[in-house]
């Protein structure tokens, strides 16, 4: 999205955000109203989050099982079936959405807020903090992750969703700083950015007031990518078992469904190996359809005028 420069003479500076908003918007109804697909990925993600909200509210985490439904195959009164304690599948994978959306949001969180944080600073000052911040970064990116966070989750056994978003978030950042630092090289040599500092305005003001506004759609895409990556780290940590079982969670049906209820070889379970990865392509699916709007939002050249 270009930025839109409005002098304010009262103010004595240069301000964007406010315009850019508004064309914010703007372009996300266009968008929205111009493929349906993409407002159908919006509702999947709203429903999503609505589901890890208020589903455990009808559903409890340690919800109770019938001896007489052990293993039942999907029917009208349990649409996936019930897993070999006895619980409907559709309600499990409802409690265990909580967990995986929780750690994802905290992982996108840290991400973007720690590499955006990094890759602005570092883009905007140049110079002897650039290269030692991009030194830093391209360290974090030659180690390799999926190996690391296998000997973390061995070692440290985060179950807890709000360790593990800390610990994949962490992981993480190396990619969005940057991204970000590219977006802030070519920012920074705009126009409306000449003028802030040719005003003398603070490092943070530029930052805040007149880069950030700027950037928000292209941060959001990479929030939206964070979560997808978040939800299958800790999704294949469960299945492989390398951490704890100590809450539902989607990793954990899948783990449950191959290896304790045999959903690859008995029809009756194959509901429990369903459900949750309906869940996960679901929910991908969204995220998918959000960041292709958000791309055309973002890129002036995709969009159909």
């Amino acid at each position: 999205m270009s930025a839109t420069v409005i002098p304010e003479t009262s103010g004595g500076g240069i301000s964007t955000a406010s315009a850019m908003r508004r064309n914010f918007w703007r372009g996300v109804w266009r968008v929205m109203r111009r493929k349906p697909s993409r407002l159908a990925g919006a509702v999947i993600l709203v429903g999503f989050a609505f589901m890890a909200v208020l589903g455990p509210m009808f559903y409890p985490d340690n919800l109770p099982g019938d001896a007489n439904a052990i293993t039942r195959p999907p029917s009208w009164e349990h649409w996936f079936g019930t897993d070999p304690q006895g619980r409907d599948v559709l309600a499990l994978v409802i409690t265990g959405s909580r967990y995986v959306l929780l750690s994802a949001a905290v992982t996108a969180l840290i991400t973007v807020v720690f590499g955006t944080g990094l890759g602005l600073f570092s883009g905007f000052k140049r110079g002897r903090w650039d290269t030692v911040l991009m030194r830093v970064t391209d360290m974090k990116l030659t180690i390799p992750g999926l190996p690391l966070l296998l000997v973390l989750a061995t070692v440290w056994k985060f179950g807890n969703p709000l360790q593990m978003g800390l610990v994949l978030g962490l992981l993480g950042w190396g990619g969005v700083a940057r991204a970000v630092r590219a977006q802030t090289l070519s920012l920074r040599e705009r126009g409306f950015i000449e003028a802030a500092r040719g005003l003398g305005l603070s490092t943070g003001h530029i930052i805040g007031k007149e880069l950030l506004p700027s950037m928000a759609p292209y941060i959001a895409m990479n929030m939206l990518i964070a979560v997808t990556g978040a939800v299958y780290a800790q999704v294949g940590l469960f299945f492989l078992g390398v951490l704890p079982y100590e809450s539902n969670n989607w990793g954990v049906m899948l783990n449950l469904a191959v290896f304790q209820a045999g959903a690859m070889i008995t029809p009756y379970a194959l509901g429990y190996l369903l459900a949750p990865l309906l869940a996960i392509l679901l929910l991908t699916l969204g995220i998918v359809l959000v960041v292709d709007a958000m791309d055309e939002i973002f890129n002036p050249r995709l969009r159909e005028e």
